[in-house]
């Protein structure tokens, strides 16, 4: 059983196509809970204007029936509500040549795959590339990964999200199920309230100064059996996987398994988490491995953090050439955010629980939900020492 799915559509498009396939038929799937994971993705302090015009309009055109998968390929539409003012620049069939010619990008964005995708596509402006670029494509990932959650969480699975950085002011991860719950409804995806106010005023400050910010997150995922993931083949390994999943997520420079970069300062008996026993198997009394050894889960919590660069489009634009005059000018200003960490940790979220949801497929597989349920529960069931 593969799990798959593919996108079509632009930034400034009709909207976002997103096909899934292979997943089971009997898996309860609620627009509701898509619309709530979708509003999540847009929040934010330090968002853009872009994200009060969006509005997310999400309809099903096959695959669910009275609320459940059938066991055929899932399709979703999200509806651009601004396509009617980008008609005549981005028209399938025939574009306004004024138009487009006044909202064409010849300075490239440093940071940015403006050049590049015109360098790659042999495109004279960069309105092709930064429209498919857009991390405004994140809202289909979102739905594709929303459903793969779903999926999880019948099987026992949860996933979890929470800033723990902005603009350089880190602060503790979440340490009680309360602050997990904090993050996932906070607009900065903050476990405490006390650590808000100064990322706030450092989004103040950049945007007063033209500027924009990064920062980190973390992704957790709980409940998982040992076993899920190969050591058999290098492109089976769950954490390279995993790893390259959220890499993926627009302005993801960085992605840590655990302790990550800290076990490289740390001797052999201080870097890995010893075994003992316990009632019904083992247990682990630290995690450093994040829950992933030899390319699979080991049972314990999987542990994931990402950090984000500043978004590139700035509002004091950096030095660049105009692609049509090759001059030295300032790069493109278009609309944007200050800081768009929150939201990423949502996308993150997301392809994290799809990832997860391919390995469990792969492994337990089923054309039935039941059948799926049925056998993760086998394997975690052999993830427990009988003595």
């Amino acid at each position: 059983m593969t799990l798959r799915f593919l996108t079509s559509g632009e930034s400034h498009g009709r909207g976002y196509l997103t096909v899934l396939e292979g997943f089971p038929s009997g898996l309860a799937v609620s627009l509701e809970r898509l619309r709530e994971e979708l509003a999540r993705r847009r929040r934010g302090y330090g968002r853009g204007a872009r994200m009060g015009l969006e509005r997310d309009v999400l309809a099903c055109w096959g695959g669910l029936r009275d609320g459940f998968t059938t066991g055929a390929p899932l399709g979703f539409v999200l509806e651009n509500t601004e396509w009617e003012q980008w008609r005549p620049v981005l028209d399938p069939q025939g574009v306004d040549p004024e138009q487009a010619e006044a909202r064409g990008v010849t300075r490239p964005r440093p940071g940015h795959g403006d050049l590049t995708g015109c360098l790659k596509y042999g495109h004279g402006e960069a309105r092709n590339a930064l429209e498919r670029a857009s991390a405004r494509s994140t809202a289909a990932w979102t739905v594709a990964g929303t459903v793969a959650r779903i999926l999880l969480e019948g099987l026992g699975v949860r996933v979890r999200g929470a800033v723990t950085g902005l603009g350089g002011v880190e602060i503790s991860p979440p340490e009680t199920e309360d602050q997990w719950l904090r993050a996932r409804g906070s607009e900065l995806g903050c476990p405490r309230e006390e650590d808000e106010a100064p990322w706030r005023r450092r989004v103040d400050q950049a945007r007063e100064g033209g500027q924009t910010l990064g920062g980190t997150f973390l992704v957790s995922l709980t409940g998982l059996p040992p076993g899920l993931g190969s050591f058999a083949e290098w492109d089976r390994r769950l954490d390279g996987r995993l790893a390259g999943a959220l890499m993926a997520v627009p302005g993801i420079k960085g992605v840590e398994v655990g302790d990550g970069f800290r076990l490289a300062a740390l001797e052999g008996g201080q870097a890995h988490d010893e075994i003992f026993p316990a009632p019904g198997g083992f247990c682990r009394r630290t995690n450093r491995a994040g829950g992933l050894e030899g390319g699979m889960t080991n049972g314990e919590e999987v542990l994931l953090r990402c950090a984000m660069k500043p978004i590139p489009t700035l509002g004091r634009p950096l030095r660049t050439l105009d692609l049509r005059t090759h001059e030295a000018v300032e790069a493109q200003v278009e609309r944007g955010d200050v800081c768009a960490v929150p939201s990423a940790c949502v996308v993150a979220e997301a392809l994290a629980a799809w990832t997860m949801a391919c390995a469990a497929a792969e492994c337990c597989g089923g054309d039935r939900m039941e059948e799926l349920a049925g056998r993760f529960e086998e394997l975690r069931e052999r993830g427990r020492w009988e003595r």
